[in-house]
């Protein structure tokens, strides 16, 4: 497992090779990569993210951790990035392998809706009316309800 929360963007290409180069004996790598959306009609200036350093990182593992008791995964590579990000910004990517596609689109799947609404991150999108904190949506927290 491989989990990384940093300031700095990270290059796609890259870091999907670099995950898909180490995966011996697996038939199949699954990438997920979350981008800053731009508020329609808001104008976002920046989304702001902070998190506990330690603490993060280890829910995290506990996570990646969870996926690879249920699934039969090769290895998992998490990176979230933290700090002022703008739209357009790459914020997060997830990968899982698998020796075959169904075990590591589920664990992809399983991650990217622990990241999204469990995940010790906090939020804030600033806007050309203002700031405000990204509360938690309804439909991110019934997607964990299939888990």
């Amino acid at each position: 497992m491989i989990i990384r929360v940093q300031p700095e963007p990270f290059d796609l290409g890259s870091e999907t090779d670099a995950f898909a180069d180490a995966q011996k004996s697996m038939g199949a790598v699954v990438t997920f990569t979350g981008i800053v959306r731009d508020l329609p009609g808001e104008g976002l200036d920046r989304m702001e993210i902070e998190h506990y350093p330690g603490m993060t990182e280890k829910a995290l593992e506990k996570i990646a951790a969870q996926a690879m008791e249920r699934w039969n995964l090769g290895d998992i590579l998490i990176i979230h990035r933290y700090g002022n990000l703008k739209a357009d910004d790459r914020i997060m990517m997830v990968a899982t392998s698998s020796r075959h596609r169904a075990d590591a689109f589920a664990a992809a799947e399983f991650l990217m809706d622990y990241l999204k609404s469990r995940a010790p991150f906090w939020k804030k999108e600033f806007t050309t009316s203002g700031a405000e904190w990204v509360a938690a949506k309804d439909e991110d927290e019934a997607a964990l309800d299939r888990w």
